[in-house]
């Protein structure tokens, strides 16, 4: 892992497993400078092609508890390259109580520059052999007895600009899985990777989540036709390939006008937060349910939904600009209770909304800690650990939000971690949310990487991913952390090569059986590309 410069008058640290050079990485909730907060926020710069991280599925974002998916399956994107690790220290992270003498600084983020334009997707036929490719047509050569299948390769052939092009997102809902490309929404079938419907806006798509709901419908926002704000809202039937409906987001606050918004949803509310604003509206028709555009208080910012709940991450109006956890009404906004965070402390991620489980971190000493609320939004614990965890959420740098963090999955009682010594998880770390002690923790193998997909009723489903062109394989760890069970052997030969392409830049799906590989982002550069793979039985 590259390592940063130190911030100014920081002795140097020293490198390797539990010691990360630079500054804190920058979170939604980072208490800015000055008596106009929102002024002298940066532009959200995009998404860096290798850490952009997207839950997916209807089951909440990140890990946000139990709840219902469609047939049990949530689907969390996920990436094995990534520029985000915290460190844990081996007598309690941040407990909030100043008992850490030794805080850990980590890795910032790189930014990344936009692009433009409106290349086209070449559908193909359903494996991925376009014309001219090099990508091989038969992609099970090489497998071996007793292996799954690949079902079939997604390729694109696309021109854009050196930044690349944009290919976040990955929904599987019914028979359909789905992607972003661009200013494009492609829905493929399942069992053979044909396209089933496309929808190009012909627009930049600026906003959207990984969540939908049980009946496959989720919210994106698109820039208007100017290209000028990041302001019509979409709801999208991703099993019809349907525009239900579609508003102009009326912004409120210091901005009128905004490139980029998070978005989030639960039940039949939908959030969105853009710089300096945020409101709420109802799933079904678009309206506006409640938006905190005031300054007085504690000034809600951003919010993160699951669950049929929602809490807000606040600013508050205080010398400090202090941070402030609300839970919030989901059809008025209404709090009942608040955390309020320590002096210089910001969020950087929700693992969980129900139960909750918050990242935090500290710009100034580079002091971070997992925090664990009741339902009360009274401090449970702190999560007490040794080693760097990977933590891969889309924060306040990016369109994605709080909630997209890959490398994490929670239940009802327990969060896994991934956690490695060169920002791979080469390691998974199971931990008690009532005692924030450590359950288990396992080792991936030499080589290899594990990713968590989801987790429910105590088990912990994986994705165990190889390093130097082997084949991976989809296990289920029972809740003791003891041997798992292996649930897909994804196959040899030309596939494995394949499949190990996505460790880049990759978002990931678990879903009845089968598993879906997809990029984060495009090359643009006019050749063939891997876009999406599908293995099964």
């Amino acid at each position: 892992m590259t390592e940063l410069p130190q911030p100014p008058n920081q002795p140097p640290t020293p490198s390797g497993y539990g010691h990360l050079p630079g500054p804190p990485q920058q979170g939604y909730g980072f208490p800015p400078q000055g008596a106009n907060p929102y002024a002298q926020q940066p532009a959200y710069p995009p998404q860096p092609p290798t850490v952009t991280q997207q839950p997916v599925g209807p089951g909440g974002p990140g890990g946000s508890g139990p709840g219902p998916t469609p047939k049990k399956k949530l689907t969390l994107l996920v990436a094995a390259s990534v520029a985000a690790v915290l460190v844990l220290g081996g007598v309690g992270y941040v407990a909030f109580s100043g008992e850490d003498k030794d805080p850990k600084p980590v890795a910032q983020q790189p930014a990344d520059a936009k692009p433009s334009g409106s290349p086209t997707v070449d559908k193909g036929d359903g494996n991925g052999n376009g014309k001219g490719s090099d990508i091989p047509t038969d992609l099970d050569e090489g497998r071996k007895p007793g292996e799954d299948k690949a079902l079939w390769l997604k390729t694109a052939k696309m021109e854009g600009p050196g930044a690349g092009i944009p290919a976040r997102g990955l929904w599987v809902a019914g028979d359909t899985v789905v992607k972003t490309v661009d200013k494009s929404v492609i829905g493929y079938g399942v069992s053979d990777g044909k396209e089933k419907w496309k929808i190009d806006f012909q627009v930049e798509i600026c906003g959207l989540t990984g969540q939908a709901t049980p009946d496959g419908r989720t919210v994106m926002v698109v820039k208007n036709a100017d290209g000028s704000s990041c302001n019509q809202m979409k709801l999208i039937d991703l099993k019809a390939g349907k525009e239900v409906w579609t508003k102009e987001l009326v912004m409120e606050g210091l901005f009128k006008t905004s490139s980029s918004a998070t978005v989030t949803l639960s039940g039949d509310t939908f959030a969105l937060a853009w710089m300096g604003g945020q409101s709420a509206h109802r799933l079904s028709t678009g309206d506006k349910l409640f938006s905190d555009a005031g300054p007085e208080g504690c000034k809600p910012m951003t919010y993160a939904a699951g669950n049929n709940k929602m809490i807000a991450v606040a600013l508050c109006q205080d010398a400090d600009k202090t941070i402030e956890i609300q839970d919030a009404d989901p059809s008025t906004g209404k709090k009942t209770w608040s955390y309020r965070l320590p002096k210089g402390f910001q969020v950087n991620a929700v693992y969980s909304v129900s139960p909750t489980v918050i990242d935090a971190g500290n710009r100034d000493t580079g002091q971070h800690s997992i925090l664990v609320l009741d339902e009360k939004g009274q401090k449970r614990n702190t999560l007490v650990g040794e080693g760097n965890f990977v933590v891969n959420c889309g924060g306040y740098a990016s369109s994605e939000g709080l909630q997209n963090c890959g490398n994490s999955a929670v239940d009802a009682d327990t969060v896994y971690l991934a956690a490695g010594d060169k920002s791979t998880g080469s390691e998974i770390v199971a931990f008690d949310l009532g005692t924030g002690k450590t359950k288990w923790r396992t080792k991936a193998g030499d080589k290899k990487v594990l990713i968590p997909l989801d987790a429910a009723n105590g088990r912990l489903t994986a994705y165990r991913a190889d390093l130097v062109g082997r084949p991976g394989e989809i296990v289920s760890f029972p809740a003791d952390g003891s041997a798992p069970t292996t649930l897909m052997k994804l196959p040899s030969g030309t596939s494995a090569r394949i499949e190990s392409s996505f460790l880049t830049s990759q978002s990931a799906a678990y879903v009845d059986g089968r598993f879906f590989l997809s990029v984060t982002r495009l090359a643009g550069e006019n050749k063939d590309e891997r876009l999406l793979m599908a293995f099964g039985k």
